[in-house]
């Protein structure tokens, strides 16, 4: 059959010119064929079906196809008799599950709608993060909606990491995710020498329904739970994290060079002359970043090199797929699970010093107000004069140490005038109104075994802040260049508050005396003004806490909303193409307009998404992690007594970040006195209905240890005596400026006193960032910089 042949029937369909330049014998579109089924107004059989839209029989193999792909994304649905059906006419919502570990769960519809309640009879059907369609059954006690699983579209739970148990001959898998509530029932296996308590992977067979629960075989054992790095072996498979590369990866980078070669350099402005550098943490390894400023009259020169790692992952290649895969480098305590192999990332990517490297260059010409009034990017071939630390750095400019070599005397005119640049283009920052939070990050030191010895404050210093201002300056530049030639990009995207955030926050304000200007839309600025009038009081954390709190998350977005923290009308990322994909694609973006043409490698939208779940699977990868150490680092701590601060208030408690130590556990809400606890999420607080004793956050507690339990990963305490006195702050120890990540949510709420059972207390906010970084054999800068 050819396209000329087709009948009226199908070249009526709206998207065939669509469908036409895609199919050489185009199907009708999944829009004609809803159009259709809808009109009929009735349950439509696939006979019938094929009838209306004149589907010939060699096309009906194709055509179940394209049927069975709307089933799967519920767009369209069959009932008893077999017979297609629309969804929202039967009253379903697809969705996908989120499961609780108290064992309910919720449906989060894919239109954005309010989820869906499922008890623990419906959440026997699914695993968490499945897709199902459900329909309201009617409203829980809470008055919220509930519903009750009517199909199961897609299963995502295929492999799962977990704890054996063996009971009475019968060996079930526990999961490590505690979303996943269901335990696993292991196939006999006389085979099978694995004993209770390994950390075992396994492989769903059979996936659960109402009359059973899950039945899998286990395909891999890792080892004992206190192995030294079975965290990270297990939050790798927990959070179905790539970390090995594909074999075509290492047959391309084999192929690699070893060295720049001198053919590589054509086309490419020669800047070798220029004494640039790299200012990196201590141990850092992947070096991607270089910077040189001089003073121009009265203006300022500043130059920000970029490695070229797109002139070695070109689009296409098993490299760039496995990539995007990954999205971005992981940085765990001792260990880093890199985006692209190390030949690159610490090789030939890596700007080390005395060494030709290719690179992006953002030159940017800079007046005295701290305003980019000119830039150009362009290729170039360069050589990095010397690797230097932020400490380094700041000792030499803080006149606490003399320059020993040579070499680092001669980089002093330049350090000095990247210094007195970076005072300039900070006051512009405070001018433009970026928000400044102050955050406390830290750092566990390791002794031999892989374990925690010690978890200490880690101090930000101007130099640190320096080559953030320098990052920010060459990020603008490359989204108003990408922007002003109309190629898309991914930028790099933070949206101001919800109304509800922002009426959640003003009512909180108004317990203090405090308003937030701005009326129902204020600005970065707007909440620089409230934060440096709250910096005197006592409270300054908590009311800071609940300001960042009512932001959004940062994210990648092809649609150009602005950056609200940053306060940057348009903000990209283009300075970290070795550990991260997006800036990957900037470079190929910038490349493609110097060139003349157009870079599209895909739906931007999707791609966006992608990389911003990678991210965020990322954060609570490390995050589970450092729990988990922090949690074995404690058990040899029970019974001792801290001095903390409360950093979340959640319907089962509060969680107290300890003050010498920079570990957070649960007060449980049985252990806060004999009465009824009310939980307040607009204050923050749990009432004591009887006794008014009010927990709040920022408030001070004396604690005891009571657990710290490495199954669970729960660090539990109760009060000691005598209590603190409320509303004291921790002394600020560091000033992070914001990074656009924010605190995720907690999960949605049980009742005012919850069973605490498999409850984490891994629910560190984001604020108590953890900085093992310069034990991670690489990872470098600052949370600012990893973020904005």
């Amino acid at each position: 059959m050819s396209i000329k042949k087709l009948s009226k029937i199908r070249k009526s369909d709206p998207h065939f010119q669509r469908e036409v330049a895609k199919y050489e014998l185009p199907l009708p579109s999944r829009e004609y064929v809803l159009q259709v089924v809808e009109q009929q107004g009735k349950p439509v059989s696939f006979e019938e079906l094929c009838a209306l839209l004149d589907i010939q029989p060699v096309e009906y193999v194709m055509f179940q196809r394209r049927l069975g792909a709307m089933e799967r994304e519920a767009q369209l649905m069959r009932n008893r008799k077999g017979a297609y059906i629309l969804p929202e006419r039967a009253s379903l919502i697809a969705g996908r599950i989120e499961g609780h570990a108290d064992g309910y769960g919720f449906l989060v519809p894919d239109d954005g709608g309010d989820d869906l309640f499922l008890d623990a009879k419906q959440m026997s059907k699914v695993l968490h993060r499945d897709r199902a369609l459900a329909r309201v059954i009617g409203l829980d006690r809470k008055g919220r909606r509930e519903g009750a699983i009517v199909e199961v579209l897609e299963r995502a739970n295929s492999r799962v990491v977990g704890r054996v148990l063996i009971e009475h001959g019968i060996t079930v898998v526990v999961p490590e995710n505690r979303r996943i509530n269901q335990d696993i029932l292991v196939t006999p296996d006389k085979k099978s020498k694995v004993k209770a308590g390994q950390v075992v992977m396994v492989e769903i067979i059979e996936q659960p329904n109402r009359h059973s629960q899950p039945i899998g075989r286990i395909i891999e054992v890792l080892g004992n739970y206190a192995d030294p790095g079975m965290e990270i072996e297990i939050a790798l498979r927990k959070h179905d994290l790539p970390f090995e590369f594909s074999p075509k990866v290492v047959e391309e980078t084999k192929a690699l060079p070893g060295k720049v070669k001198k053919s590589e350099w054509a086309d490419r402005k020669d800047i070798r002359d220029l004494p640039l550098v790299t200012i990196d943490g201590e141990t850092a390894r992947d070096f991607d970043d270089a910077v040189f400023a001089e003073k121009r009259g009265r203006g300022w020169r500043l130059v920000v090199a970029i490695a070229d790692v797109s002139h070695y992952v070109r689009p296409g290649m098993a490299l760039d797929l496995d990539a995007m895969e990954r999205g971005n480098s992981v940085y765990f305590p001792r260990r880093v699970i890199p985006m692209l192999p190390e030949k690159l990332s610490n090789g030939l990517c890596s700007l080390n010093p005395d060494v030709e490297r290719l690179a992006m260059v953002c030159d940017m010409e800079i007046n005295s107000s701290g305003v980019i009034k000119a830039y150009a990017f362009y290729s170039a071939v360069f050589r990095s004069r010397a690797r230097l630390t932020y400490n380094q750095v700041w000792n030499w400019l803080s006149a606490e140490v003399e320059p020993e070599s040579d070499i680092h005397r001669d980089l002093q005119p330049q350090l000095k005038a990247l210094y007195a640049l970076f005072q300039i283009l900070l006051k512009a920052r405070h001018k433009r109104g970026a928000i400044d939070f102050e955050t406390i990050e830290t750092m566990m030191l390791f002794n031999d075994h892989g374990k925690i010895d010690n978890i200490v404050p880690v101090y930000r210093n101007d130099a640190h802040r320096l080559i953030e201002e320098c990052m920010l300056a060459a990020n603008v530049c490359a989204s108003a260049f990408l922007e002003k030639h109309k190629q898309p990009c991914l930028y790099r995207i933070h949206e101001g508050p919800t109304p509800e955030k922002l009426e959640g926050l003003r009512s909180f304000l108004q317990e203090f005396g405090l308003g937030l200007p701005g009326g129902e839309s204020p600005t970065a600025k707007d909440y620089g003004v409230l934060l440096e009038k709250i910096k005197p009081r006592p409270d300054a954390q908590l009311l800071q806490t609940v300001m960042l709190r009512s932001l959004r998350q940062a994210m990648y977005s092809p649609d150009n909303v602005g950056h609200f923290g940053l306060s940057y009308e348009h903000y990209t990322h283009f300075t970290s193409p070795i550990r991260r994909y997006p800036d990957l694609l900037v470079h190929r973006s910038i490349k493609a307009v110097l060139d003349g043409t157009r870079y599209a490698p895909g739906k931007w939208d999707e791609i966006g998404m992608h990389c911003s779940m990678t991210e965020r699977r990322a954060d609570e990868a490390t995050r589970d992690v450092n729990n988990w150490l922090k949690c074995y680092y404690m058990r040899d701590r029970i019974g001792e007594e801290f001095v903390g601060t409360i950093a979340a208030v959640v319907p089962f408690g509060v969680f107290v970040a300890l003050d010498s130590v920079y570990v957070e556990g649960l007060v449980h809400v049985s252990e806060l006195g004999e009465d009824y606890f009310q939980y307040d999420n607009i204050k923050h607080q749990m009432l004591g209905e009887r006794s008014g004793q009010r927990y709040r956050l920022g408030d001070r507690m004396n604690v005891k240890l009571v657990r710290a339990d490495l199954e669970t990963g729960r660090i539990d305490f109760v009060l000691a005596t005598p209590p603190v006195s409320t509303h004291v702050t921790a002394p600020r120890l560091a000033v992070t400026p914001f990074s656009g990540t924010m605190p995720k949510a907690a999960a949605k709420p049980p009742a005012t006193v919850a069973k605490p059972a498999r409850k984490t207390a891994a629910k560190a906010p984001a604020k108590s960032v953890q900085r093992s970084k310069p034990a991670a054999e690489g990872k470098k800068r600052t949370a600012a910089k990893k973020h904005h």
